[in-house]
């Protein structure tokens, strides 16, 4: 078998943590925190596993050279030092993806640039041939990371980032990352052991991601390809184990998880993307405004949700934030309540108090993830609950 290899997972701001566990889990070995990021080893085998099951994972990486280079000289000889052939024929198609933190190198376009002509030049050198660069399809991505002076060469495994599952095909205006979802229902603590609510549910992602989580069904069981299935070693009996592998790990959920949306084309969407993650028994979708709904379930409810927060939508955001505070106080007893908004000032309307605030970022907007406990009957009444039962 293979030995362990270092790689790296890349991910949001704020979800170290719940990465670092779910690897932990997995069966990763060597997991430490970075920023934005978190390293550990494992096998081939486990490169496939951790494509496929990592929820909170945007791209994960296999680190195969690093070197210190303050020029373009120094860059270009650096690459150089790779024997490419190793990962690639000269017959094949790659792409280069650049990050640049560095006063000596200012932009990413010129370092990827300049170490494609180191990988091209040594194909000619010895081959008198040379690889294309194919930015759609390319047979090999190839990671260069910047820092200073210390540039890390790296495979990406992955190809297209983990957030694509594979399942959503419609979305609406302002859909939430798929990655980001099931970062914020970890974060919120959803296990599956609770009946689950969206009352703004969109295009479903939240629907779907939970569904996945409670059931432990492999995040990126629906995606068609990950970039490791072009790789010289890559091993599709290996690969196939480890699916069989995964599914048998799926477990029953004996709980509820709803939708609610009250426009009709997100309520299409969502059902057409909850029926293309094959999770349609699990999730029901309904059309409705969540300021005209209350709580149908017994005991506890966990409740996740995205409101808008966005300029494009027409809201009138003073009162549309007060109204998800007075649906939550009259109609949801027995709730925690989470909900994700880019709108800082709009929390204030909600008229509640969170039990917790977490820092996170939707794309680059700076958000905060918020928990209301609703409790039931009359602990805190005179805080939470304005109208009797």
């Amino acid at each position: 078998m293979e030995d362990n290899f270092k790689m790296v997972a890349k991910t949001f701001f704020g979800f170290e943590e719940i990465l670092a566990n779910e690897l932990q889990k997995l069966g990763a070995q060597e997991v430490e925190q970075g920023v934005r990021m978190v390293s550990f080893k494992g096998d081939k085998g486990f490169m496939y596993k951790a494509n496929l099951s990592l929820r909170t994972a945007l791209k994960i990486l296999k680190p195969i050279y690093s070197f210190r280079a303050n020029n373009e000289q120094a860059l270009y000889k650096g690459v150089s030092g790779v024997n490419w052939s190793k990962y690639i024929n000269a017959n094949q198609t790659f792409v280069i993806d650049a990050t640049v933190h560095s006063d000596n190198f200012n932009h990413s376009e010129f370092v990827s640039q300049k170490c494609k002509d180191a990988i091209v030049d040594q194909f000619r050198e010895r081959t008198g041939q040379r690889p294309s660069i194919d930015k759609a399809h390319p047979d090999l991505r190839i990671s260069i990371h910047i820092d200073r002076d210390q540039v890390s060469v790296a495979l990406d495994t992955s190809g297209n980032s983990l957030h694509q599952r594979g399942y959503r095909t419609a979305t609406n205006i302002a859909p939430i990352n798929e990655v980001l979802a099931a970062g914020v229902l970890l974060l919120s603590g959803w296990d599956g052991e609770t009946d689950f609510l969206d009352p703004m549910c969109g295009s479903g992602t939240f629907l779907a991601e939970a569904a996945m989580i409670a059931c432990n069904i492999p995040a990126n069981i629906n995606r068609k390809e990950f970039a490791f299935e072009k790789w010289k070693d890559w091993d599709n009996e290996l690969f196939d184990n480890i699916v069989d592998s995964l599914l048998k790990r799926v477990r029953e959920f004996h709980h509820t998880i709803k939708g609610y949306d009250k426009a009709p084309s997100a309520v299409q969407k969502a059902k057409d993307n909850i029926k293309n993650a094959n999770l349609e028994e699990y999730i029901t979708i309904d059309e409705q405004n969540f300021f005209d709904t209350e709580k149908t379930t017994q005991g506890k409810l966990h409740m996740v949700f995205n409101p808008p927060y966005d300029e494009r939508l027409d809201i009138h955001m003073e009162e549309f934030y007060k109204n998800i505070g007075d649906t939550l106080k009259k109609n949801y007893p027995g709730t925690n309540s989470w909900f994700i908004t880019g709108n800082l000032d709009a929390l204030k309307f909600v008229g509640l108090r969170p039990s917790r605030k977490i820092k996170l970022f939707n794309a680059s907007i700076e958000a905060r993830l918020v928990k209301y406990e609703m409790y039931e009957g009359s602990k805190r009444t005179k805080f939470q609950v304005t109208e009797g039962e």
